[in-house]
C-alpha cells in the first residue's frame, strides 16, 4: 500500500504512541510500597521507617494532583527528592545487614533494582508516582485471554492489544472511543508527522476543538458517509 494510506498511517501512529512512554519507564511507588507492607509481621520497625517516607511522598503528590507539570516537577525537586534522597540511602544501609531471603532483603533489593526507574518521576512532571491505573485495565486482558487465544493469528492478537489499550486511553480520557477512532482515521492520512502526538487520546480534546482539526474533519468524505452525510452536502 502507499504512504498515504490510512491504515499504514495508522499503524505507524499506534507503534509511536506506545512506544513513546517506554523512553521514559517509570516503576510504581505503590508496588514498593506493597513489597515493605510484607515485612511489617518480621520486621515491624524497620517497615514503618520505609513506608512513612513512602507516605510523605504521596501526601505531596496528593496536594499536586491538579497541579500543571512545571509547578509539580519544581515541587517534586524542592520536597519529594530529599524524601527520595534518604529513602534509598536508608536502603543502601540496610542491605548490607539484611538476610538474604527475608521479606525485608526482597523489599530492599527490589527498591534497589528499580532506583532508577523509581526516581524517574522527580524530573518528569508528566510521570505519576504509580500505575494503580495501569494495573486495572490490565486485568481486563487477563480476565479475556482465553476467549483471545482464538483471534485467528499472531497479528491479530497484536491488533486487538494495540486496539484495547487505545480504547482505554480513550475511557481514562472520558473520550467516546467510536468517535475518536472514526476521527483518527479521517484525520491520519494528512496529518503532520511532527504533531501526531496531538492525536493521542491525552491531547485529543484540544487538537479536536482547533480550527484547522475542524476544516479537516468537515471536508473529510469519508467522515461525512460515516455521519449519514451525503458526499456533496456544505
Amino acid at each position: 500500500m502507499g504512504e498515504s494510506n490510512p491504515l499504514d498511517r495508522f499503524g505507524r501512529f499506534l507503534i509511536f504512541l506506545f512506544l513513546l512512554p517506554q523512553a521514559w519507564p517509570g516503576a510504581s511507588w505503590a508496588h514498593c510500597r506493597r513489597y515493605f507492607f510484607k515485612c511489617l509481621g518480621s520486621e515491624p520497625e524497620l517497615a514503618r521507617h520505609a513506608l512513612s517516607l513512602i507516605k510523605a511522598l504521596f501526601k505531596i503528590e496528593r496536594a499536586l494532583a491538579t497541579a500543571p507539570r512545571k509547578k509539580r516537577e519544581s515541587v517534586r525537586q524542592a520536597k519529594s527528592k530529599p524524601i527520595v534522597d534518604a529513602f534509598f540511602l536508608w536502603c543502601d544501609q540496610q542491605a548490607a545487614l539484611a538476610l538474604d531471603g527475608t521479606p525485608l532483603a526482597r523489599a530492599l533489593g527490589y527498591a534497589r533494582n528499580q532506583r532508577t526507574a523509581l526516581r524517574r518521576f522527580l524530573g518528569d512532571g508528566r510521570l505519576p508516582l504509580e500505575n494503580n491505573i495501569s494495573e486495572r485495565n490490565l486485568r481486563r486482558e487477563v480476565i479475556g485471554r482465553k476467549n483471545w487465544l482464538f483471534l485467528g493469528s499472531e497479528e491479530g492478537a497484536r491488533a486487538n492489544t494495540l486496539f484495547v489499550s487505545l480504547l482505554a486511553s480513550c475511557q481514562l480520557h472520558r473520550i467516546e472511543p467510536w468517535a475518536y477512532l472514526r476521527d483518527l482515521l479521517c484525520l491520519l492520512p494528512s496529518w503532520p508527522r511532527r504533531r501526531v502526538l496531538e492525536l493521542a487520546p491525552a491531547f485529543w480534546q484540544e487538537t479536536v476543538k482547533q480550527e484547522d482539526t475542524q476544516q479537516r474533519l468537515a471536508t473529510n468524505v469519508f467522515r461525512r458517509v460515516s455521519l449519514g452525510m451525503h458526499a456533496n452536502e456544505v
